[in-house]
């Protein structure tokens, strides 16, 4: 990898750990605004605990170089899912945020996505 594309790697990485680091604490600390949406999915309190440590998961496997993949590729699982849970069920603005948990989850998976394809020879290599 050039020295240009690891720090755009690095930055993408720390971008994508700081928004799952962020809602996960939310979601620990029984945000109103996640407990909101979880009450709407009928999934409070354990799946809102169960998403808060998928999170923190996969935290921890975005910072660490060689499980950054695997760490992509589970965020983008979960914000896919969480843009289809926003466009259906739950609605866009949240108790008065303007769309912002929304818009966090669309650049967490564009960026979720842009970490596998710079990571994609590590990905072909163990899916192979």
């Amino acid at each position: 990898m050039k020295t240009s594309t690891k720090f755009i790697d690095i930055g993408t990485r720390l971008i994508v750990a700081g928004i799952f680091g962020y809602t996960a604490f939310l979601k620990f600390t029984a945000a109103p605004a996640f407990v909101y949406i979880f009450q709407r999915l009928g999934m409070e309190s354990a799946g809102r605990y169960g998403f808060a440590v998928m999170e923190t998961i996969t935290l921890v496997l975005l910072l660490i170089p060689r499980t950054a993949w695997r760490g992509a590729m589970l965020g983008g699982l979960m914000t896919f899912g969480a843009i289809c849970m926003h466009l259906t069920i739950v609605e866009i603005n949240i108790l008065g945020d303007g769309g912002l948990l929304f818009a966090s989850a669309i650049v967490a998976l564009v960026a979720c996505f842009s970490i596998m394809v710079m990571h994609r020879t590590e990905l072909e290599a163990e899916l192979n």
